[in-house]
């Protein structure tokens, strides 16, 4: 590429959320949550996970009012992703679009599931055991694993500053 057309070259804004698009899938990813949390160690359990992670930092997100273009940014990221993943694992074109469909169905029912759970008094036990276990709860030990994790990892991005979370730091 000449040094014209690297001069020119728009750059994507999207790209500045990349780094914590992939803290998100890396947290979502944690071994823990899937043998202490007894998450589901399947395709759709792994989505389940990762969109978990992903709901935690937008509804930290939301609590910004001038990150509402970054949340669009950082949730587009996720459907590109998920294209890829769907097309990598065999998913043909005809079909991949009803997929994605799904998908932002389900990430915005997990939206609208976790942000009462997660407020003082909600219920986060029940929330995941329709959206993250699907119905199909696991063994005490283990849900309030998931539970204390989500809640501790959304405390720690209330006490973070957004330009940290917006740079791909999450809370350990």
């Amino acid at each position: 590429m000449s040094f014209l057309s690297r001069l020119f070259q728009r750059r994507d804004p999207r790209d500045t959320m990349i780094p914590l698009y992939n803290a998100i899938v890396t947290e979502g990813r944690r071994p823990h949550w899937y043998a202490d949390g007894a998450v589901p160690d399947t395709l759709d359990g792994r989505f389940d996970m990762i969109a978990a992670i992903l709901v935690m930092v937008l509804l930290r997100l939301e609590g910004e009012a001038d990150l509402k273009q970054e949340s669009v940014w950082l949730t587009e990221i996720f459907v590109e992703d998920m294209d890829g993943q769907l097309r990598q694992i065999g998913i043909g074109d005809m079909i991949v679009g009803k997929h994605i469909g799904k998908m932002m169905s389900a990430l915005g029912g997990r939206l609208t599931a976790y942000r009462p759970a997660m407020q003082p008094g909600g219920d986060l036990r029940g929330a995941l055991e329709r959206n993250l276990y699907r119905g199909q709860a696991p063994a005490e030990p283990a849900l309030a694993h998931v539970e204390e994790g989500l809640r501790l990892f959304r405390a720690g991005l209330d006490s973070m500053a957004a330009d940290a979370i917006l740079s791909g730091q999450l809370p350990q």
